[in-house]
C-alpha cells in the first residue's frame, strides 16, 4: 500500500526529533539530497537504535530534555502537536515483550486506512482491531515499533480541512497487554534458557572428569595378570583396586580361593615396603627440618651483624657525619630488621619449644599408661561387683516379698499348715541364707577393692608430687645456673655469705612472709612483685625470686594445675624451716 506524503518535510522534521532515518510510506527514504537542517549524508540514513532490523529498546529520553514536536501533514488528514507546556502524557507499565499499543481519541469519522497511514510510518503492522467506539488496538511486527508509535501520544488529528467534532480528536497511545505478545515473549525466554542449560551442560560435560576405566571380568587369564601387577611396585595401585572390585562382585568361590589367597598374600608383602617408605619420607622430613632450624640460625646470626652494624653507625662518632636524611634512613632500616630478626627468633625458639615439649609428652606418657590399665581394670571389677550386688538385693526382695503373701494366705486360710508348704517354707529360707551370705562376702570384697583403689590413687598422688617436686629442682638449678653468670662474685664466696646482704633484703623478707602467711594457699611471683610495687616501684621481679630462691627454709615454691593451667606458687614455711634448722 503507497500513499503519497502531501508534505515530507514536517514528517521528516519530526521524526528527525525522534532520532529516526525518516521513511516514506514505501519504506523509501524521503530525503535522498543533503538537508543541513536534518544533518544527514546523501542516501544514507542516520543508524540508530530503532532503525528497524536492529530489534534494540531505545533508552528513554530524559525528562530534562526538551523535545520539539512539529505538525505533520498526512495525506487524509493533519496531525497537530500538543502544547509543550504541559505534561507529557501518562501511560502505564510496560508489559514483558510489548507489541501491542492502544490508540484513542481517534475521529469518529476515522476509518481503518486513515490509521494504518499515520501509524505505518512507525513500522511493519500485523494487525488492527478497530472498535466502535473510537478506539482500536495496533499490533507491530517488533517491539522496538511501539516506541515509535507512543511519539505520536497527544498529538491532535483533525481529517481534511474539516472543523466538525466527528473530524477531530486527541490521539492517546498507550501499551496494551495482548496474549500473543505475552505468549511469543515466554516462547522467546524458554528459548533462551534451553540455549542456556544447554551451554551450561556443554561446559559441565567438558569440565567433567573422564570417567575410570571399566574393570574387567574375572578369569584365570586376568588373574594371572593381576598377581603380576600386584609384584610391581608401579602398578600395584591399578592391580589392588580390580583385586577388591573382584571381591566385591562375590567371585570368591572354592574353585578360585587359592587364587585369591595368593593375590592378597602378594598384596600383603607390599606393607613393610609402605612402612619403610614411611620411615624413609620421616627421616627426610627431620632432616629437612634441622636444615631449615641451621639456616634460620644462620639468617639470625647475618641480622644480628646488620643490626650490630646499624647501632655502631647510631653512636656518635660516625653519626655526626651523616646528613638528616640519611640518618632517617639508617633508622628506618634498622627498625625494619630489628622486627625481622625478632620475628624470625621468635619462629625458632617456637620450634625448639614444639621439640622439647614432644619429648616431655613421650616420658610422661611412659610412666601413665601403665597406672591408666592398673586404675581402668580395678574400676571394671568395681563396677562389675557393684551390678551383682544390686542383683543380689533385687532376688532378696522378691524372695522377702514372696515369703510374706505366703503368711498373708496362711493368716486368711485359718488352718494348719500343709506339710508342702512347710517345706517351701524352709527352701525359702534357706535360699535366704544363701543369699545372704553371697551378699556378705560380695560386700567385703567390694569393700577390698576400694581399699586397693583408694590406695593406688594415693601411690599416684605420690608420684606426682615426686614429678613436681623433680620439676623444682630443675627449675631451681636452672634458676641458680642463670644467677651465677649474671652475678660477678665466685660461686663459693656466695654459698659462705649469709642470705641476707642487706637490711633492705631483711625488710622485704618480713614483708613477704607476713603477706604469704595471710595466703596460706600461696601465691605467684607476679602477684607478690605486684603487691611490693604498690611500696616500692623500684622493686624487680628477678630480685624478689632470687632472694626467695636462697631463703629455702623460709619459702618453698609448688607446681599448682594439671596440663596447660600448671603454675607456680611460693608459700611460706618459716615455722616449719625452723625445726629443721
Amino acid at each position: 500500500m503507497t500513499l503519497p506524503m502531501s508534505d515530507p518535510t514536517a514528517w521528516a522534521t519530526a521524526m528527525n526529533n525522534l532520532g529516526m532515518a525518516p521513511l516514506g510510506i514505501a519504506g523509501q527514504p524521503i530525503l535522498p539530497d543533503f538537508d543541513p537542517a536534518l544533518g544527514m549524508m546523501t542516501g544514507i540514513p542516520p543508524i540508530t537504535p530503532m532503525m528497524p532490523g536492529l530489534g534494540i529498546v531505545p533508552p528513554p529520553i530524559p525528562p530534562d530534555m526538551p523535545v520539539v514536536k512539529e505538525i505533520i501533514h498526512c495525506k487524509s488528514c493533519t496531525l497537530f502537536p500538543p502544547n509543550p507546556n504541559l505534561p507529557p502524557p501518562a501511560t502505564r507499565e510496560r508489559p514483558p515483550g510489548c507489541k501491542t499499543v492502544f490508540v484513542g481519541g481517534l475521529p469518529e469519522n476515522g476509518t481503518e486506512q486513515i490509521i494504518v497511514e499515520v501509524f505505518e510510518q512507525c513500522g511493519e503492522i500485523i494487525a488492527i482491531r478497530k472498535s466502535k467506539k473510537n478506539f482500536c488496538h495496533i499490533r507491530f511486527a517488533e517491539e522496538y515499533m511501539v516506541d515509535k508509535a507512543l511519539y505520536l501520544s497527544g498529538y491532535r488529528i483533525r481529517l481534511g480541512s474539516s472543523t466538525d467534532k466527528k473530524d477531530t480528536g486527541r490521539l492517546h497511545v498507550d501499551f496494551a497487554q495482548a496474549r500473543d505478545d505475552l505468549y511469543e515473549w515466554e516462547c522467546k525466554q524458554r528459548m533462551l534458557a534451553r540455549e542456556e542449560r544447554h551451554r551450561r551442560r556443554m561446559e559441565e560435560e567438558r569440565l567433567r572428569p573422564p570417567s575410570p576405566p571399566p574393570v574387567v571380568h574375572y578369569s584365570d587369564h586376568e588373574c594371572s595378570i593381576v598377581a603380576e601387577k600386584l609384584k610391581d611396585d608401579s602398578k600395584f595401585s591399578e592391580a589392588v583396586q580390580t583385586l577388591l572390585t573382584w571381591i566385591e562382585r562375590g567371585e570368591v568361590n572354592r574353585r578360585s580361593a587359592n587364587n585369591f589367597y595368593s593375590m592378597i598374600q602378594s598384596a600383603n608383602s607390599h606393607v613393610r615396603r609402605l612402612v619403610n617408605e614411611k620411615a624413609a619420607h620421616e627421616k627426610d622430613m627431620e632432616e629437612a627440618k634441622e636444615k631449615f632450624k641451621q639456616a634460620l640460625s644462620g639468617i639470625l646470626i647475618q641480622f644480628e651483624q646488620i643490626v650490630a652494624v646499624y647501632h655502631s653507625a647510631s653512636k656518635q662518632k660516625a653519626w655526626d657525619h651523616f646528613t638528616k636524611a640519611q640518618r632517617k634512613n639508617i633508622s628506618v632500616w634498622c627498625k625494619q630488621a630489628e622486627e625481622i630478626r625478632n620475628i624470625h627468633n621468635d619462629e625458632l625458639m617456637g620450634i625448639r619449644r614444639e621439640e622439647e615439649m614432644e619429648m616431655s609428652d613421650d616420658e610422661i606418657e611412659e610412666t601413665t599408661e601403665t597406672k591408666e590399665t592398673e586404675e581402668s581394670a580395678l574400676v571394671s571389677q568395681a563396677e562389675a561387683l557393684k551390678e551383682e550386688n544390686d542383683s543380689l538385693r533385687w532376688q532378696l526382695d522378691a524372695y522377702r516379698n514372696e515369703v510374706e503373701l505366703l503368711k498373708q494366705e496362711q493368716g486368711k486360710a485359718h488352718r494348719e499348715d500343709d506339710p508342702n508348704k512347710e517345706q517351701q517354707l524352709k527352701l525359702l529360707q534357706q535360699a535366704l541364707q544363701g543369699m545372704q551370705q553371697h551378699l556378705l562376702k560380695v560386700q567385703e570384697e567390694y569393700k577390698k577393692k576400694e581399699a586397693e583403689l583408694e590406695k593406688l590413687k594415693d601411690d599416684k598422688l605420690q608420684v606426682e608430687k615426686m614429678l613436681e617436686n623433680l620439676k623444682e629442682k630443675e627449675s631451681r638449678t636452672s634458676r641458680l645456673g642463670t644467677s651465677n653468670q649474671d652475678s660477678d662474685y665466685p660461686l663459693e664466696k656466695t654459698m659462705n655469705s649469709s642470705p641476707i646482704k642487706s637490711e633492705r633484703e631483711a625488710l622485704l623478707v618480713g614483708i613477704i612472709s607476713t603477706f604469704l602467711h595471710v595466703h596460706p594457699f600461696g601465691a605467684s611471683i607476679e602477684y607478690i612483685c605486684s603487691y611490693l610495687q604498690r611500696l616500692d616501684n623500684k622493686i624487680c621481679t628477678s630480685d624478689v625470686e632470687r632472694l626467695m630462691g636462697r631463703l629455702q627454709h623460709t619459702f618453698k615454691q609448688e607446681m599448682t594445675g594439671v596440663g596447660a593451667s600448671l603454675e607456680k606458687r611460693w608459700k611460706f614455711c618459716g615455722f616449719e624451716g625452723l625445726k629443721l634448722t
